[in-house]
């Protein structure tokens, strides 16, 4: 295994948010029923408030919610984050609960569910987005396409190539921080990166953990691409907080932050509104002024009358015609670990504050996640809407979806991390919500499913949610959502292995990207199925195809590293196979996907470069072509074999990344 892979696999660092939940209110939790909604969130009257009430509760005590975690940056190289650990009882090698944000961004794949283009007119034009969970609600990337030219985030740099005729490299733009991902509207390109502060950690009385390089801060660098041949930087803006997500839809920008409280941090509270609110600093590059200030008004923010921690929840909405600042910032005094978008809402959830046993045979306690619901049909600014609960835990942005107004949750009640006993199995629910009243009225709910497993895939399309659990065996269910006030399950399916990764090929097709395991639960290696759900009430698995002993694939934990070609019926998905003593194997397979035919391998693609092979992180199409990305640059391959036709290099760095 090469040192860069190794560095991939050890290269995480968790930010743990503060957060702190009083005895009542933890016992007046679990007893809430299944159904229960969580009141309506109140409005700070003034700074001074904040203050008060944060010193007020800081007092109380303290406790962790999950960590987010972060993929450190290695020179030159794009990496993904490995993913979470599986559960008490499970083979290593799980899926899905994908870093919000840490592992490396994407490009281009299938566009709206059924996969087809949704860029141009013949095959020959046309170009494939980002593979979004919604059609019309754009997700940031590696990679962006706008006509023939296509913009890349790679190691410590922004790219501009022009594809007609020969691929070339018109410019390279150095970033500050790492981890970017791209956003693109018109002219204008943001990019939003991690960083650090360069604070010490304090060691006195610090619940709101630093980290070993700081504090955690977001970097917006707006970048004017109307010439791409040269980039220009115009307004970079740092906040104090850490990124989760963001989201496009038209040409406004919805950029998710979570800020610890750094008023924790001293041995008497900060008195100052600066140690509770998170401050930015926006720069102009033409001018070279600066200006700091609060990331939200006070009357802005938000809190429960249940106690939900001291983190900072910022939306902000940026109108990407005007650029920064943001036109409109909304605060809640909560932690984030999952954003969701429809068309005109946007969802953020965090799991409330779990306590950790305090003996091997401790009972796991109830676990809820709380979800907030922002309406985002002006595009000039975003409004809270209410807020609700699920029981358990959500895997990530897909356990949820919107239809009709109603909210469709997929959660498992009994956390993956938990280090105790528990005296009861597992289970995972759906859930239906409705937004009632500045509240997310539970509608109804079925459980049951996976009892002792936890759920690796979820995917709802149209009236369906199909779930995929694992502990030995994959049973993917059916869940019939038309009527929402008494969702059923429908249909269920148990094979070998499971799928991380569940996407709609159209014509009642559905591919899943996961591993193939023993029936013991041992995972064997990635594995792609074909599956024909145009029966809900008996999904059938029509093809496997295993590619490589002791393989996987970032597509497990990264959606947006798959790539669905409809014209060519061609899926193509990075893959590392470390196999002993056969060569390991780091690059992109292409997978050609037809219901009579099966699943066959179409040609493997690999970025050599000095003796070893980079990671492919993304593989889209523009105007007809098919590209893949690592950070040693772009290559050009056939779209029928993956056969390597032309490479663009990227400069690579001479020193550490900025930020």
């Amino acid at each position: 295994m090469s040192r860069h892979a190794l560095a991939a696999g050890l290269a995480t660092v968790a930010v743990a948010l503060t957060a702190a939940v009083a005895g009542d209110e933890l016992a007046a939790a679990k007893k809430r029923g299944p159904a229960a909604s969580k009141p309506a969130l109140r409005a700070f009257d003034s700074c001074g408030q904040i203050v008060r009430y944060s010193k007020r509760r800081a007092r109380r005590g303290r406790g962790a919610i999950p960590p987010r975690t972060f993929a450190f940056p290695e020179p030159g190289f794009a990496f993904t984050a490995p993913p979470p650990p599986a559960p008490p009882g499970t083979t290593t090698g799980s899926p899905g609960a994908a870093p919000p944000s840490g592992a490396p961004p994407t490009p281009g794949a299938a566009p709206a569910p059924g996969g087809s283009p949704t860029r141009g007119g013949a095959e020959g034009d046309a170009t494939s987005p980002t593979n979004v969970q919604e059609p019309g609600v754009d997700e940031p990337d590696l990679v962006k396409a706008r006509g023939s030219r296509i913009f890349a985030a790679a190691g410590d740099a922004l790219h501009a190539v022009e594809t007609d005729g020969t691929p070339r490299l018109s410019d390279s733009l150095r970033l500050e921080g790492f981890d970017h991902e791209l956003l693109l509207s018109g002219d204008r390109l943001m990019v939003v990166s991690d960083a650090y502060s360069s604070e010490e950690p304090s060691s006195q009385r610090s619940s709101s953990f630093v980290g070993p390089f700081g504090r955690p801060v977001t970097i917006l660098t707006e970048v004017d691409v109307s010439d791409p041949a040269a980039m220009r930087v115009v307004r970079v803006e740092r906040i104090g907080g850490a990124y989760v997500s963001a989201r496009l839809t038209g040409s406004t920008a919805r950029v998710i932050v979570s800020s610890v409280a750094r008023g924790l941090d001293q041995p008497s509270l900060r008195s100052r509104l600066r140690g509770w609110v998170p401050r930015s600093t926006l720069a102009s590059r033409p001018t070279g002024k600066s200006r700091t200030r609060r990331l939200s008004k006070c009357s802005s923010v938000r809190r429960s009358s249940t106690y939900s921690g001291l983190d900072m929840l910022t939306v902000l909405t940026i109108d990407m015609k005007k650029g920064l600042p943001a036109v409109d910032a909304d605060a809640l005094m909560t932690g984030a670990e999952i954003v969701y978008a429809s068309p005109r809402r946007l969802y953020v959830a965090t799991q409330r504050w779990t306590p950790e046993p305090n003996g091997p045979q401790d009972r796991p306690p109830d676990t809820r996640t709380a979800i907030h619901s922002f309406d985002t049909s002006d595009p000039a600014r975003t409004t809270y809407t209410g807020s609700g609960e699920v029981p358990g835990h959500l895997l990530n942005q897909f356990a949820l979806s919107e239809r009709d107004g109603v909210l469709r949750a997929a959660s498992t009640e009994t956390p993956a991390w938990w280090g105790g006993a528990p005296q009861r199995e597992s289970e995972s629910f759906v859930s239906t919500l409705e937004n009632r009243g500045g509240r997310l009225v539970g509608l109804g709910r079925v459980g049951g499913l996976g009892r002792g497993e936890r759920i690796y895939a979820v995917r709802f399309i149209d009236d369906i949610g199909y779930v995929v659990t694992f502990r030995q065996t994959d049973p993917l269910y059916t869940v019939d959502l038309s009527r929402p006030a008494t969702p059923r399950v429908r249909g269920e399916l148990k094979i070998a292995g499971y799928s991380a990764y569940l996407h709609p090929l159209g014509g009642d097709l559905l591919l899943g990207v996961g591993q193939d395991a023993t029936e013991e639960g041992r995972t064997l290696g990635a594995t792609v199925s074909l599956f024909d759900v145009s029966d809900p009430g008996r999904p059938r698995r029509l093809h496997q195809r295993t590619v490589g002993a002791n393989s996987s694939s970032a597509v497990e934990y990264d959606h947006r590293a798959f790539l669905w070609w409809a014209p060519a019926k061609l899926a193509v998905l990075p893959v590392q196979t470390y196999s002993y003593p056969e060569a390991p194997f780091v690059g992109a397979v292409g997978l050609s996907v037809d219901r009579a035919a099966g699943i066959g391998e179409a040609g493997r693609a690999s970025h050599e470069q000095g003796g070893y092979s980079a990671y492919i992180t993304r593989a889209f199409v523009v105007r007809g072509r098919l590209f893949t990305l690592s950070a040693a640059g772009l290559e050009v391959n056939d779209l029928r074999t993956l056969a390597e036709q032309g490479r663009v290099a990227f400069p690579q760095p001479s020193g550490p990344p900025g930020g």
